[in-house]
Order: C-alpha cells, then structure tokens, then sequence
C-alpha cells in the first residue's frame, strides 16, 4: 500500500545558479511506501532549510540523484509499523539526521559516536531498514539522511524521531533536530562550556546562532561573534554578543576564549578559530567542509598550550535527551529558538530558498508544510 506526497526533488546536481533560473528541485507529487517493521508514517508540518541541502544542490557534497530533500523537520505520527515501542500516533516530533541501529559498536559506546548502519545507509540514500520508501514512476527516489523532510509525508526509521510536547510549535520542532542540536550540542556536549567563560563563535548563520543562544543560556563572561558578512554581525547582540568582527578584524581577540565554536566549514574559518583560543582552551569544529579540503596546523601549539581541537557532529550527545532538554528551555523562556527564523516560505520556493542560503541572506528559512498535504 501506498500514498501519494507532494516532495521537493533534486534531479541535478551542481546545476548553475541562480537555481531559480535553472530549477534543479522539483515540487511533485510522488509515491510513498507504508512504514515497515521499525518505522513511521509522520505528517509533516515545517522544515528548516539548511546548508547541509545547499550542499547536495551545489555538489559540495556527494549525494545520489533524484532525492527528496530535507533532514530538519518537525510533523505529528499518522501511522506505525510493527515492532515499534515508545512511540503512538499523534505523538509530535522533531526529526534527526542520522538514525542509529542501537546494536553497532559506535550505538554501544559510552560516548556520542555515529551509527556505523545508520551512516552507512545516509550515504546510500536509503532508510535504515534497507530499501527505499519514495518512487516517481515506478522507480525508487533517495533518502536523503534519512529523513526527506521536504515533503508533506514521510516514512522514517523510528530512531529518527524525538517526541517534543505538543506546546512546541512546528518551525521551532524542526530547528530543535539539527541548527540547535548541532550548536547547542557544540557549546554544551563537545565544548563543556561553564558559566563565566568568554566563548567565540566563527561563523554566525543558523548553527552558529543557535550556539550563541546557548551559550548565552549558560551566562558567558564574554561572546564574541565572527562572520565575514557584516549583515550578520549586526544580528549579534539579538543573540547575545558582546562584540563582533569580521575574521580580519578579529585579531585583536587572538588567544583570547575559553571556547571557540566554528561553524562554517572552511579552514580559513577554522584557522581563525584556533587562533582566538587561548592556551588551555577548547576550538570546536562542526562545519561541513569538502572531503578533499586539508588543513596546516602547527602541532606544536597543541602540545606546549595545551590546546584541544574537538570535531563535533550531531551535538556529540544523546540527540533525545539534547531536543527534549532544549525544547524545555524554549518552553521556559529560556531559548528563544523563533529568533532563528528569518523567513517562512511554500515548498515551492525552494529553489529560490536555496539561493538566499547561497547569498547569505538568509538564516533559518522554514517551509510550512501544512498546506501541501495531498491525502
């Protein structure tokens, strides 16, 4: 059995832009398997809009065509498979980019490692069960991490799902499933941030937002904000920012941060960011860059400053306790996760939400998916 979704599809990869000329995304209505064993059937209501889809659109990172996009999402269960525990219908919640298996090595650690299935089937744009959900025509359409957030419906393996109170509205949901699991998971997870310590963050755009309206829950002595658009370093002190500079400016700061969260995904980004620790003091990376991309690092300058250089993906913690402990802070006033949200947009938009994104001039743009349901 089968139903029909309305989804945003990318057939081209690294297709000129501006993509709203060139249209590599196409909004159609396509078929969608019942959940299997493991599985869901979510009623999708908002999606964020992240560089990670701009990624698969410019071919920064390798993907199999054609995929339904998306993998920041918030909807209600309409339906279970079998052998499905701790979820009901009518449960909301917000979706996660990597399942995990539970049983692998990585699942069994006592510390945040991915899924060894659950990346292996990301990458082959299929769901953790095996197979793919999504067809167009008769032939099967890709996954992208699991999720397809981009669509009015979508089957995902129940791992991917963290139920968040009903009071949580959608747009928020969907943030609270990469920018502020990502960010926050970066201040508080990988860079045990403390009450009192000066932090920066390189890299101000969704993710690295939403590391600063953490951080500034935590209470830093000091916040400093580093982008190289001035657009966004005049968002800042929304966030919480005490200063700001672009990454050449940004040398009277040198040595100067307990933590350093970079955001961007470039070395130079990354170099700046080392550069504004201080000896003793944490440089997290979550940006994305190109496999191929390389960095020159003076070994030295770790050993003798006792420097610490920490990769984090997915907020290095338990993604479940992450959103539901994040979606209570908003809840309590304490995370203002809407100031994320610079635009609210139809599906079918999203070629042109992918320009702004390219452009810089937008942060969260978020789709409303309520109105595209087809069934």
């Amino acid at each position: 059995m089968s139903i029909t979704t309305r989804a945003a599809i990318l057939d081209r990869i690294g297709a000129p832009s501006p993509w709203a000329q060139s249209r590599p995304i196409s909004v159609e209505e396509i078929d969608l398997d019942s959940p299997q064993p493991g599985e869901a059937l979510v009623r999708l209501e908002a999606a964020g809009v992240c560089h990670s889809d701009l990624s698969r659109v410019n071919g920064a990172r390798e993907c199999s065509v054609p995929m339904v996009l998306g993998h920041e999402a918030c909807g209600v269960i309409e339906e279970l498979g079998s052998a499905v525990d701790g979820y009901r219908v009518g449960d909301r919640v917000a979706l996660i980019f990597l399942p995990r298996c539970g049983q692998c090595s990585a699942c069994q650690s006592p510390h945040f490692e991915p899924c060894e299935p659950g990346t292996a089937a990301n990458g082959d744009g299929s769901l953790l069960g095996g197979g793919r959900r999504l067809h167009r025509g008769g032939s099967d359409v890709h996954h992208q991490n699991g999720v397809s957030g981009f669509a009015s419906h979508a089957v995902v393996h129940t791992s991917s799902l963290v139920v968040i109170p009903n009071d949580v509205p959608a747009p928020v949901g969907a943030l609270l499933g990469c920018a502020v699991l990502t960010g926050g998971g970066a201040v508080l997870n990988a860079g045990r941030m403390a009450a009192g310590e000066r932090v920066a963050i390189v890299g101000v755009g969704g993710v690295g937002l939403a590391a600063m309206l953490v951080a500034q829950a935590v209470g830093p002595a000091e916040m400093l904000a580093v982008d190289m658009l001035t657009s966004k370093l005049e968002l800042a002190p929304d966030f919480g920012a005490t200063l700001a500079a672009t990454p050449a400016d940004s040398t009277e700061y040198e040595g100067r941060y307990d933590l350093v969260i970079e955001c961007v995904g470039n070395t130079r980004a990354l170099e700046t960011a080392i550069r504004l620790t201080r000896p003793g003091g944490r440089t997290v990376t979550v940006g994305l860059p190109s496999p191929e991309t390389r960095l020159e690092i003076a070994p030295l300058s770790l050993v003798v400053d006792a420097r610490s250089l920490i990769g984090s993906y997915m907020g290095s913690g338990d993604p479940t306790e992450d959103i539901q402990r994040y979606a209570q802070m908003y809840l309590d006033g304490q995370l203002p996760v809407d100031r994320l949200i610079s635009a609210h947009i139809k599906l079918s938009d999203i070629n042109e939400a992918m320009d702004a994104l390219e452009s810089g001039d937008a942060l969260r743009q978020v789709i409303d998916l309520a109105a595209e349901q087809v069934r």
